[in-house]
C-alpha cells in the first residue's frame, strides 16, 4: 500500500494516501486548536478583521470558527467587502486586521503574504481559446485591480472583447459566469467546482496578497488570530501552487 507515487519528476498523492493525508491534517488542526485553546485560555477582548469574499469560505468558517471556540471571551467582527473599502477600514482604525489584494495603496502597518497568479476562468464547457466575435466579460464594477488587467491583456493582444456583466459581488461574478454570460478574471482561491481556469488566453500578472494591520503593536488577543490567519492563508496558497504544478505536470 504506497501512499504516493511520482509522475513527471512530481510525488503525487494515490487514493489512500489522499485519505491519510486527510486523517493527518485533521489531526494536527486538532492539535493546534488544542495548543492555542491552553495558550490563549486567558485572552480577552475585541478583535475587527474584514475579508475579501475569495477568502470569505474559507476564513469565515475555518479559521474564525476555530478562533471562537478556543477564545470565547474575545468578541469577533467580521467584514466582508470589497478592496478599497478594507484598505479604508483599516487606515481610519475600524479593523484590527485585514488581508487585501495589492492594489499599490498601502497601509503603514502591512506583510506582503504572497503573490498569485491571475487566471481567465470560464465555465467547464468554455472553449480554451477566443475566436471569432468579441469576448464576452464578467468584471467587478470599476475600479477593480483584475478587470483592469484583462482589458489590458486583451488589448495588447488584439482581441475585441464587450463587457457583458458588472457586479459588486463576487457571488455575482461567479453566477453570472456559471451561467455562460461571459468569462472572468480572478485567482484560483475560491474557484467554485462548475468552473475551470482556461488556457490560450493573453498572459495575465500576478498578484500580491498583503496582511494589513491597523496597529505595529497589536494586543495579544490581535495577534493571536493573526497568527491563526497566516497558518491558514498559508495552507490555501500551498494548496493552490499544487494545484498549478500538478496542471503544469498533466499539460
Amino acid at each position: 500500500m504506497k501512499p504516493a507515487r511520482k509522475r513527471s519528476g512530481w510525488l503525487l498523492l494515490t487514493p489512500v494516501g489522499e485519505i491519510l493525508f486527510s486523517y493527518a491534517k485533521r489531526l494536527l488542526d486538532l492539535n493546534d486548536e488544542a495548543t492555542a485553546a491552553v495558550c490563549g485560555a486567558g485572552l480577552e477582548g475585541g478583535v475587527r478583521i474584514g475579508l475579501q469574499e475569495d477568502f470569505g469560505e474559507h476564513l469565515l468558517t475555518e479559521t474564525l470558527g476555530r478562533f471562537a471556540r478556543s477564545h470565547p471571551r474575545v468578541q469577533i467582527e467580521a467584514t466582508v467587502a470589497l478592496n478599497a473599502q478594507l484598505l479604508e477600514l483599516v487606515l481610519h482604525g475600524h479593523l484590527d486586521l485585514a488581508p487585501a489584494w495589492d492594489t499599490g495603496s498601502s497601509t503603514p502597518h502591512s506583510q506582503r503574504i504572497a503573490e498569485l497568479p491571475m487566471c481567465w476562468i470560464g465555465r467547464a464547457d468554455s472553449p480554451d481559446r477566443p475566436e471569432g466575435e468579441a469576448l464576452s466579460l464578467v468584471t467587478f464594477e470599476t475600479p477593480c485591480l483584475m478587470r483592469s488587467a484583462a482589458l489590458k491583456a486583451m488589448d495588447q493582444a488584439g482581441i475585441s472583447w464587450r463587457v457583458a456583466f458588472t457586479s459588486s459581488s463576487l457571488s455575482g461574478i461567479w453566477a453570472a459566469v456559471s451561467a455562460g454570460l461571459g468569462i472572468t478574471v480572478r485567482t484560483r482561491v475560491g474557484l467554485p467546482s462548475q468552473l475551470r481556469v482556461l488556457e490560450g488566453f493573453p498572459k495575465l500578472p500576478k498578484i500580491g496578497l498583503i496582511l494589513h494591520r491597523a496597529h505595529s503593536k497589536p494586543a495579544p488577543h490581535v495577534r493571536q488570530l493573526e497568527t491563526i490567519l497566516l497558518d491558514r492563508l498559508n495552507d490555501l496558497l500551498v494548496t493552490q501552487r499544487s494545484i498549478l504544478h500538478t496542471g503544469e505536470v498533466a499539460e
